[in-house]
């Protein structure tokens, strides 16, 4: 899937579920890994596996990959790797104390997140298989 089709799926799967403070980062030129981090919080720990699961499903039935799902027993800190794009679902309180965007926020990616006009959900893109 293209990077950003699987951008716009994750984010919107994201929105779906409440998710808040969606922020992307550019990490291409920080890891040979992976070319996006998303980080997005949960209110609880129902909120964060809601969120992941809620990924797992868009990304799958969009014909994309989920590899693993990190973090779902405590729900805490969720962690979901899409290949290209991997998702921090946090708590506020976990979110804050390790700062994950001082370590890969030097490029932030700019996106347009539910309540921007014109915003256009993946689920309404039409397929081009």
């Amino acid at each position: 899937m293209d990077l950003r089709k699987l951008q716009r799926v994750i984010i919107d799967a994201l929105e779906d579920v409440k998710a808040q403070d969606i922020r992307v980062y550019d990490t291409t030129k920080l890891s040979e890994l992976f070319d996006r981090v998303i980080i997005a919080t949960g209110s609880s720990n129902r909120q964060t596996r809601s969120l992941a699961m809620s990924v797992k499903e868009d990304v799958n039935a969009k014909g994309g990959e989920v590899i693993s799902i990190e973090g779902l027993e405590t729900g805490e800190w969720v962690l979901v790797d899409c290949g290209d794009i991997v998702v921090h679902i946090l708590q506020p309180m976990l979110r804050s104390y390790y700062q994950l965007e001082g370590m890969w926020g030097a490029k932030p990616v700019r996106v347009k997140l539910a309540g921007s006009k014109g915003l256009v959900k993946a689920s309404e893109l039409e397929d081009d298989e």
